[in-house]
C-alpha cells in the first residue's frame, strides 16, 4: 500500500490538504489561549493609579466672562490627543490678563493692558486640572495617553468646549492627598 495515493489521501483515507488545515486551526488555538500576549492591564497597574495634575494653556477663548462658564471645583470632559479620558476636576482658573508690549521714551518696553475694545471678548485661561492616572517609563499617563508638555487636548462642559496645550505636569505622591 501507498502512503500517498493518487488523489493526495494519506492510506488512502486522509487528505493532505485536511490535515494542514487541521494543523493551521490547532497552531491558532494555542497561540491564542495559551501563549500570552501584553494587551490589557494588571492588576498592579490598575493599584498603582495616583493623582496626576495638569496645568493647561487655553488661548483666544471667545467669551467675555469665562469665569462664570468655568468654575473651580467643578468636572469637565477632556480629550488627549483625540482620545476621551473621561471626567477630570478642575482644581483652578486663572485668567490671564490680555496686555501688549509698548515701548517708552526712554526706550525700555512695557507691558500695558490690552485697549482695543474687540479684546474684550477674548481671553486667555490658565486651568490646573486633576485625574488619576499611572506613572510609567515613558512619563504620566491618564487613562491610555501620556500627558507631556505640548500636548494637544479638549475640555469640554456643559456650556463650553474648546482646545488647549498643555504646558506642565505634575504626579502627586497618593499619600498627599
Amino acid at each position: 500500500m501507498k502512503i500517498i495515493d493518487s488523489h493526495g489521501r494519506l492510506f488512502g483515507k486522509l487528505s493532505l490538504l485536511d490535515i494542514g488545515a487541521g494543523l493551521i486551526l490547532l497552531f491558532v488555538v494555542i497561540g491564542l489561549f495559551f501563549i500570552p500576549g501584553k494587551s490589557g492591564s494588571s492588576i498592579a497597574q490598575v493599584a498603582a493609579s495616583q493623582p496626576i495634575e495638569v496645568d493647561v494653556l487655553v488661548l483666544g477663548l471667545s467669551t467675555p466672562k469665562p469665569q462664570e462658564l468655568i468654575k473651580a471645583g467643578t468636572t469637565a470632559n477632556f480629550v488627549i490627543r483625540n482620545q476621551p479620558y473621561g471626567a477630570i476636576d478642575i482644581k483652578n482658573v486663572e485668567v490671564l490678563p490680555r496686555t501688549v508690549i509698548a515701548s517708552q521714551p526712554d526706550g525700555s518696553i512695557k507691558a500695558l493692558p490690552d485697549p482695543r475694545p474687540e479684546m474684550g471678548f477674548s481671553s486667555n485661561l490658565l486651568l490646573t486640572v486633576e485625574g488619576k492616572g499611572q506613572v510609567t517609563r515613558n512619563g504620566p499617563v491618564l487613562g491610555n495617553s501620556n500627558v507631556k508638555v505640548g500636548t494637544p487636548v479638549e475640555v469640554e462642559g456643559p456650556g463650553y468646549s474648546f482646545r488647549a496645550s498643555i504646558i506642565d505636569v505634575r504626579v502627586e505622591s497618593a499619600g498627599n492627598s
